[in-house]
């Protein structure tokens, strides 16, 4: 990918244990995501994919259009942070993905989202 297009993308989690109910297998976690448009074009999300693996190895692929109900345009500089939730049947898990942008010229390209990792507070020293 040339300078011209490149995004940034951070994320941080947080166990949600009022969502969560352990003993059913159920762990939830919100993530939050910061798109960072660092090269020197506009670019626009169009759609995501996320690859969410728990402990076990069992693997949830998730695919849709744009990010809580937008498609955000990010001019160069420019950023955007959204929160939304995954739930696994581990107390410990991992997600990566990538998101479909195209630039204003119409050319489309993937912006990777490295592995984070979803744990419970104590879980991993």
């Amino acid at each position: 990918m040339s300078k011209k297009y490149r995004i940034d993308i951070s994320a941080v989690t947080q166990y949600l244990e009022s969502q969560s109910a352990p003993e059913e297998g159920r762990y939830v976690f919100s993530y939050t995501i910061t798109l960072h448009n660092a090269g020197e074009a506009p670019a626009r999300l169009l759609t995501r994919h996320w690859i969410i693996t728990d402990a076990h190895g069992k693997v949830q692929e998730v695919r849709g259009d744009g990010v809580v109900g937008e498609k955000p345009r990010l001019a160069p500089g420019e950023f955007f942070r959204y929160t939304s939730a995954a739930m696994i049947a581990t107390p410990v898990g991992t997600m990566r993905g990538e998101y479909r942008m195209v630039g204003d010229d119409g050319e489309a390209f993937d912006a990777d989202i490295p592995s984070f990792t979803l744990s419970i507070p104590r879980t991993l020293h």
